[in-house]
């Protein structure tokens, strides 16, 4: 048989796959569509190179599809669900053919028969091994965590530690008709936890007319979902005065970030069946309130769990689940003020990666978004005032604004982007740019919005319109589209007429005039970030969760700090509060003290 084409191929495939990312930076991506082009290579070989017969050539493609279809029915689900129904052929593909190029090495000179039960013994083996690991998901560049398939989830970790604690925090049980108490009381003693039976849990549910206490960090990237931290000042010397940890405690998974309300902290994670709305105190980071419902959401790529990220507003606390499910809950005793199921209400399908809006107060509505449609709900009943318009599919989230003095909540789907007013729901404008639909415009002024993507399954990078009211009527005009930043799920910000993100897993600066990019540099994975405007700063947290400190500024990239935070994959957004900063992954959270400048 003619085998160097074939061992050659199977060398290159073992050095692009395995070799490659451990020498290259950010060469994962490329080893894993790598290896599938030498494994196509070493196919072709084995059909028109090899001078097998053509029965035993035939026979052994057959076999390998035979194989690969027997062992997705016995794989973990994690396996078999990965990266949209493909882990198993994307991974197994190139091992396969290497086991089938050693197989014909190893029976070199032999009978056919020798050789033909090799290629079957040594085939078997390989696909066997798919069946011994689950994945722990993908991460940015579709790299997978992979483990053996008995070792424990972190989940079941917290699980199995939650199980030995002596009591289960639940919130109070108070039904909203008695809501009646204002919502300016004290909070509760930083180390005060409340339960059921204690004087705190009795109290009635928050009022949404009475006075409201104004969040430090009201939800999802901060009051006007920019990522910008206003009147924010750190020491940025973390080689003299480091990050002190003040609290790291275990969560359940999911992708939300924080909300801030005095010393509350909320966040939403998934424990088991259930998916939990949770209260922390900030100081401490000790549980105060646990909200649950029977409910869970899991795909293989990001895991389990919650993606949206609570809103506060005065007392109440408005929470939207990855399955539809929406709570108002007292934001002090967790008590349920009212429900519904935004899901069924808009007749949307939860999409792939699960429902990912995070809720917007707009006056006297709560708004969320459903895979690409939004709905208002009346703040004190939860009833619906008005669902629509349809668009297409997406993840991201309601986005209040005014242009030409008009509000509207502006959503991004992966049909484009459209302007709603938020009294009824009327499409006032839409502009038509497919795309991800996952992270959140930019508000310029003047009418002008920044829409981002750069998943590469539709158009790439960042566009720039021009939204003006015309009389009655509404105009959308295209000033520029570039490639120069291209965000996929990592929302990116905007200071001093520049937008900072990430460009993949490397961050760039843009001009947002122009769209021309400034610079590119600095490797965080596919991370999240914020701005610090009075001291021209971004706070960066990795995907593999250290924290870094960049220079908002376009002359050029300058790093100016790192420090670890967390272990494992980060996609959850750093929550900056005073000088305390709030970080989380899909496992552990912990607050950092910053020292203030």
């Amino acid at each position: 048989m003619r085998l160097w084409p074939g061992v050659i191929a199977a060398l290159i495939v073992l050095i692009v796959r395995f070799v490659a990312p451990l020498v290259v930076a950010d060469a994962a991506f490329i080893g894993v569509f790598g290896a599938i082009i030498g494994a196509l290579v070493i196919l072709l070989w084995w059909l028109f190179l090899s001078r097998a017969p053509w029965l035993e050539r035939l026979g052994v493609i057959g076999f390998v599809a035979v194989a690969l279809l027997a062992t997705s029915r016995v794989v973990h689900p994690s396996i078999s669900n990965g990266m949209m129904g493909m882990m198993l052929p994307v991974y197994s593909l190139p091992i396969l053919c290497v086991a089938l190029v050693a197989a014909v090495v190893v029976a070199r000179g032999r009978s056919a028969t020798m050789r033909r039960g090799t290629i079957v013994v040594l085939l078997l083996i390989a696909c066997g091994l798919f069946t011994l690991i689950r994945t722990g998901g993908i991460d940015g560049q579709a790299v997978s965590d992979f483990h053996w398939r008995w070792t424990p989830t972190w989940e079941d970790r917290l699980l199995a530690r939650a199980a030995s604690e002596p009591v289960e925090i639940k919130p109070a049980t108070t039904p909203a008709a008695d809501a009646a108490a204002a919502v300016s009381a004290p909070a509760p003693a930083a180390d005060s936890v409340i339960k059921p039976g204690s004087p705190d849990s009795a109290k009635p549910a928050a009022d949404a007319d009475a006075p409201r206490t104004i969040a430090q960090w009201p939800g999802f990237r901060g009051a006007d979902r920019n990522g910008v931290v206003a009147g924010a000042r750190i020491e940025t010397d973390w080689s003299a005065t480091p990050p002190v940890e003040l609290w790291r405690h275990p969560v359940g998974p999911g992708w939300s970030s924080f909300a801030v309300q005095g010393s509350f902290v909320y966040t939403q994670e998934q424990r088991g069946e259930d998916e939990l709305v949770s209260s922390y105190d900030l100081t401490t980071g000790k549980a105060i309130w646990r909200h649950r419902d029977p409910a869970r959401f899991w795909e293989s790529n990001a895991g389990a769990g919650p993606r949206g990220t609570p809103s506060v507003d005065g007392g109440r606390l408005y929470a939207l689940g990855a399955t539809g499910i929406l709570n108002a809950l007292d934001a002090r005793t967790g008590a349920v003020i009212w429900t519904r199921n935004a899901a069924s209400d808009t007749g949307k399908k939860i999409p792939d990666w699960g429902i990912s809006s995070s809720p917007l107060v707009a006056g006297d509505l709560v708004i969320v978004a459903t895979a690409g449609m939004l709905a208002a709900y009346d703040v004190k009943t939860g009833q619906p005032r008005w669902i629509g318009p349809k668009g297409g599919a997406g993840y991201s989230s309601p986005h209040l604004t005014t242009i030409d003095g008009v509000p509207q909540v502006v959503l991004l789907s992966m049909a484009g982007a459209a302007g709603v007013a938020p009294a009824d729901g009327t499409l006032l404008w839409q502009h038509d740019w497919p795309g991800d639909g996952i992270v959140q415009p930019a508000v310029l002024g003047g009418g002008d919005l920044l829409l981002g993507s750069g998943s590469g399954m539709n158009e790439v990078g960042v566009r720039r319109i021009a939204v003006a009211r015309e009389g009655t009527a509404w105009s959308v005009r295209e000033r520029w589209t570039s490639n120069g930043l291209k965000p996929y799920f990592n929302d990116f910000v905007v200071h001093k007429g520049h937008a900072y993100g990430f460009d993949g897993r490397i961050l760039s600066c843009i001009d947002i005039e122009s769209g021309t990019r400034k610079w590119k540099g600095g490797r965080f994975g596919n991370g999240q970030l914020v701005v610090l405007p009075e001291q021209d700063l971004l706070l960066v947290l990795s995907e593999e969760g250290e924290l870094g400190l960049v220079k908002a500024a376009p002359d050029q990239f300058t790093e100016v700090a790192r420090f670890p935070a967390l272990e494992g994959k980060t996609w959850n957004h750093p929550v900056l509060v005073g000088n305390v900063l709030l970080v989380r992954n899909d496992h552990e959270m912990a607050a950092f003290r910053l020292a203030r400048r």
